[in-house]
């Protein structure tokens, strides 16, 4: 694990980054949108996955847009690392409280942690048809550092039921067990697919 101060925009940022196997999570929105980091690190603990998180430990929360964050050293060696990325968001429309939006390029993986989420977390609804996700958390501008690595990658965009288990913030916070159990499902799955290659 290597931990690294980086800052963009004007903003500080701590990133943690561990690297292990050919799938990558990342977490750019850590402590902006909660639970995001926490979800990354245990599925990667789970299951052997590379980890990247971002988390801003001074001053009030800021939220930069993923388009603006590439160019920055720890997402250089996370994406030379890694061949897939499953980037994780949190999304706040009061109108889909359990609407998990499921974008990115990667349409086939996309699908795959689809299905994970459909049979480990039925309470949620994962929705993969881009024409009805939101225009801004559809995850497609090839600038968006879930879309540089060789087989781009899956940009889930979470509601807070999907990240957190509590109704008020904590710290740290702790993500749904059906949440994890689904995310750690669909990225094994994702896992055997790449060694059959």
């Amino acid at each position: 694990m290597r931990t690294e101060h980086v800052r963009i925009e004007g903003v500080d940022f701590l990133t943690t980054l561990t690297l292990a196997g050919p799938i990558g999570l990342l977490a750019l929105h850590g402590g902006v949108e909660g639970g995001t980091a926490e979800l990354a690190t245990e599925v990667a603990t789970r299951t052997g996955a590379t980890l990247l998180t971002f988390t801003q430990p001074l001053g009030p929360p800021t939220h930069i847009p993923s388009t603006r964050m590439s160019e920055c050293p720890p997402l250089h060696t996370f994406a030379a690392h890694v061949s897939l990325t499953i980037s994780l968001h949190g999304h706040n429309r009061g109108s889909t409280p359990r609407t998990i939006y499921v974008g990115g390029s990667n349409r086939p993986a996309a699908r795959a942690l689809a299905t994970a989420l459909s049979r480990w977390a039925p309470e949620f609804l994962p929705l993969t048809t881009l024409s009805e996700i939101p225009n801004p958390l559809r995850g497609l501008h090839p600038d968006n550092p879930v879309n540089r690595t060789k087989d781009g990658g899956v940009q889930l965009e979470l509601p807070v039921l999907a990240r957190t288990s509590h109704a008020a913030p904590t710290h740290p916070e702790i993500p749904p067990e059906e949440i994890v159990e689904a995310l750690t499902a669909g990225v094994r799955s994702l896992m055997e697919r790449a060694e059959q290659r």
